[in-house]
């Protein structure tokens, strides 16, 4: 609460990207909680519909949430030639599992989000995004998810990751540790999609994670989208697979525009998903050495 000031929210975080910050104004504080986990507030705002934030730190907005949601969840599921068993970890806000469900050759969705806050709080103010929590293909988990992968080893053809940044709860889902977990839950034809940071504010990090994704995984690539209320204007994902035939660039499944049309997809598109891997220069310079 302390971040809204004089009617604006400001995402002031010294830590995750020191000397800038985004700010909204505000219309109205719809709900604010310190969960078990971490502090949950939805406000309305000026420009960008419901806001949702936790530990101050904006994570999905009305106005462009699905340019983030839906491109986290086709890029892996389009690169898997089969993805019938898909695991979401985190994901709270139900974003990811409303356009995982869409999918025709997914089956079965489980998703592990730790904090039920926040799916309770985004059920009641964002139900625009919590519609998939009620999808009969998806089963829901309320725990950690890197406890729920240790049992349930090989099981799944596409895990996706959809973590706040790497402070507090979040931290360990960054790791080589976790990525080497995801690696176990995963067939031996997986892959998965993971939050991948901002390569304007985080370029090291992500550099750090595509080395020791190397080590697991025989095909490790680095994709990015535009979502203007994240900071700098742009998020990525980190991309493995445990098939070494696995080409992120030339997804096995392309969606025609009746496709598109049919799922009501404002962001994806075939092309998009080809774009999404080609990186300024200094980007892949960083992640090419």
């Amino acid at each position: 609460m302390d971040k809204i000031a004089t009617g604006w929210f400001s995402e002031i975080n010294d830590v995750l990207w020191n000397g800038q910050c985004m700010s909204l104004k505000v219309e109205k504080i719809l709900f604010q909680e310190k969960s078990k986990y971490q502090d949950v507030c939805v406000f309305q705002s000026v420009a960008y519909g419901k806001v949702l934030t936790l530990d101050g730190v904006i994570q999905c907005t009305e106005r462009d949430e699905f340019s983030y949601q839906e491109m986290i969840s086709f890029l892996p599921l389009n690169s898997h030639p089969n993805p019938e068993k898909v695991l979401i970890i985190g994901g709270g806000d139900g974003g990811v599992s409303r356009e995982v469900v869409k999918h025709p050759l997914v089956k079965q969705v489980v998703q592990c989000e730790i904090d039920e806050t926040v799916i309770e709080v985004c059920k009641k103010y964002l139900p625009f995004m919590a519609a998939g929590f009620e999808h009969p293909k998806l089963k829901l988990h309320i725990g950690c998810g890197a406890e729920f992968m240790r049992n349930h080893q090989g099981e799944f053809d596409v895990i996706i990751t959809d973590s706040s940044d790497p402070i507090g709860p979040a931290e360990a889902l960054f790791k080589e540790e976790y990525y080497q977990q995801m690696s176990r839950a995963l067939k031996p034809n997986g892959l998965l999609c993971t939050q991948g940071e901002c390569m304007w504010l985080h370029l090291d990090l992500i550099k750090n994670m595509k080395k020791f994704c190397n080590t697991i995984f025989p095909v490790v690539d680095y994709a990015s989208t535009s979502v203007p209320t994240y900071p700098s204007g742009q998020i990525g994902f980190i991309m493995c697979s445990k098939n070494k035939d696995t080409s992120f660039r030339d997804p096995a499944t392309k969606f025609s525009e009746e496709d598109c049309r049919q799922m009501t997809l404002r962001y994806y598109n075939s092309r998009v998903h080809a774009a999404a891997f080609v990186l300024p220069q200094f980007a892949k310079e960083a992640l090419e050495s």
